[in-house]
């Protein structure tokens, strides 16, 4: 029994005996098509001259029942900006209805109650589900680096005769049904530029070409015991390996080019990923009336109807940023982080931006809020950050951070790093460090401290954050942005800054020392700088520490951050040991 002829038996379960033209306008198959496969039911006997279904029917759809779900719904939803930040996307109302209320209802209407529900981002909104629904919750607190393969790795499941389901999707109809007869993955016939998968003549789902048109991927999925087996070996040994950390669990679904599953167009289903999908299909949404919406619309002096085309940026490691258009003008706002509100003292940030507002230093800030940190500002055309593996950016933007330094701004707060790191270290709430020799790291960088306490400063304001990824490169500009750490400090600390995070070697550390001084670097300037970049070292170390606990990670920047902590620690003290001088070791 093919896929023809499974269809067309699902078709006749559902709607019961109709005119030949009939099952094939609901089937999508040609009349000559199911011809053929009303012959094959009949002489197989599983339906007879009346096309009523007979026991061997009957013992193949309950063989097929579906007896379970999977509900994805981990992920931040980052498309969703700026609603993301105030509700879990499944959470979302539209038409009155929330969008994994609505699921859930629907599989209970086919019989399907033993559902699991893999939650992450907001877990804890969630919960009612367990009294209101029954549902399993399982928690992925990978969900904020990790992909879906990931969510769908942690239910555990076999997936035998098992819905998969994203939270983000609503349907006009019930497209879950009492009888399935084979596994599917559900499309959409709408060409789009957001998938890569079409459906070719032989009613196949493979992968399109850099230049073929896609049909909408919906992600809805139907696994039988048929296939289970295998797709779920495929899910498990994906999610064991780094590599597929971002991918979507939809790649195990391939051989080759081809899914290994039928597809199954369903044309009443509606993806709900961003803000204006939303708005689309319910404009009379209140969710649509976002907080930040309406600062957007105030700020601009525009309507909310007019800001269009909202795309989520690339997250940053304390921000989460998104850009939009306004009267065809682009703008960028940020919105604070996980646990940001303990890291950075918006009040001091927005003092900053006074005192530099008129320098021509940074971008153009057009609104900033100094109580929760919110910030629009101009989106810069044709821009890119600096390349920390490009030398001649990495001039320019020595040259840029000295020309700053020289202006020796003033602002009436401080950057006590000694301060920043014993208080990133307070929010582990008494959980030891993940490093086994952390205290003897610490010991010996307050043996830096002791050092570069003698040493002369260049005192004035710093940015502090100087990294690569905060220096912009326009067609005539180069901007130095995001300045929420801030403050009055030895501004050479700016230079172990940009230095750390771009995961510099000695070499290079050498070199950009040199851009900076144009080659001509105090030797005890440059010992001062390797104590900075082992202080900074364990300072942002301790504040991935922070970051961890609350389910953010950031993979071999942390690692590299407690190693230059102990690596130029080292190099001080050989330095200095060079010179006969000494670290105090009190």
């Amino acid at each position: 029994m093919n896929i023809v002829d499974k269809s067309v038996l699902k078709k006749i379960y559902q709607f019961g005996k109709m005119s030949q033209r009939q099952l094939s306008n609901v089937c999508g198959f040609s009349l000559g098509k199911v011809n053929q496969s009303i012959q094959f039911l009949q002489k197989e006997g599983y339906i007879d001259d009346n096309w009523t279904l007979t026991n061997k029917s009957q013992d193949l759809i309950e063989a097929y029942k579906p007896k379970k779900a999977i509900i994805l719904a981990a992920g931040l939803g980052m498309r969703m900006v700026p609603i993301n930040t105030e509700v879990p996307k499944a959470l979302l109302k539209v038409k009155n209805e929330t969008l994994i209320e609505r699921l859930i209802l629907q599989l209970h209407e086919v019989g399907v109650t033993d559902i699991t529900v893999v939650v992450g981002f907001m877990k804890e909104e969630f919960e009612f589900l367990i009294d209101e629904y029954h549902v399993h919750l399982v928690c992925n607190m990978d969900y904020a680096r990790k992909n879906n393969l990931c969510s769908l790795a942690k239910s555990h499941s076999d997936l035998v005769n098992t819905y998969i389901v994203p939270c983000d999707i609503w349907c006009e109809s019930n497209p879950f049904h009492a009888c399935e007869l084979y596994s599917w993955y559900m499309i959409k016939e709408e060409r789009t530029d957001n998938s890569s998968v079409r459906l070719n003549k032989k009613y196949e789902l493979v992968k399109t070409k850099s230049d073929e048109d896609s049909d909408t991927m919906i992600g809805i999925s139907y696994i039988s015991f048929e296939d289970a087996p295998q797709i779920a070996r495929r899910i498990y040994a994906m999610a064991d390996k780094r590599e597929y950390e971002h991918s979507f669990w939809e790649d195990a679904l391939y051989e080759k080019d081809k899914m290994v599953v039928a597809p199954y167009v369903f044309n009443g289903a509606y993806e709900v990923n961003t803000y204006e999908q939303l708005r689309d299909l319910d404009e009379d949404n209140e969710t649509l009336n976002s907080h930040l919406m309406h600062i957007i619309s105030d700020t601009l002096h525009c309507d909310l109807s007019e800001i269009v085309n909202i795309y989520p940026l690339k997250k940053g490691m304390t921000n989460r940023s998104f850009s939009f258009e306004v009267n065809s003008k682009r703008y960028i706002m940020r919105v604070p982080g996980e646990g940001t509100d303990k890291l950075i003292n918006r009040r001091h940030e927005y003092d900053v931006y006074q005192v530099i507002k008129d320098e021509h230093i940074c971008d153009p800030v057009i609104y900033m809020n100094p109580d929760n940190g919110y910030k629009i500002t101009e989106y810069i055309e044709d821009a890119h950050a600096c390349d920390a593996s490009y030398f001649a950016d990495v001039s320019d933007c020595m040259k840029k951070l000295k020309s700053f330094h020289d202006k020796k701004l003033v602002v009436h707060h401080t950057f006590e790093v000694f301060d920043e790191l014993e208080k990133y270290e307070s929010y582990w709430q008494g959980t030891p460090s993940i490093y086994r020799d952390y205290k003897e790291t610490k010991k010996h960088i307050y043996e830096l401290k002791a050092f570069v306490d003698t040493q002369p400063k260049e005192w004035g304001l710093s940015h502090i954050d100087s990294v690569p990824d905060n220096f912009l490169f326009s067609k005539d500009s180069l901007y130095l942005i995001d300045w929420e750490y801030a403050g009055m400090q030895d501004q050479h600390m700016d230079i172990a800054m940009f230095a750390i995070y771009s995961l510099y070697d000695r070499n290079d550390v050498e070199t950009l020392i040199d851009l900076y001084f144009d080659g001509e670097c105090d030797d005890m300037v440059r010992i001062k700088i390797y104590a900075y970049i082992a202080i900074c070292g364990l300072l942002w170390s301790n504040w991935c520490e922070y970051k961890r606990n609350l389910g953010v990670e950031f993979g071999e920047y942390s690692l590299k951050q407690y190693r230059y902590a102990k690596e130029y620690y080292r190099i001080v003290k050989e330095e200095l040991e060079e010179r006969g001088m000494c670290l105090c070791t009190k």
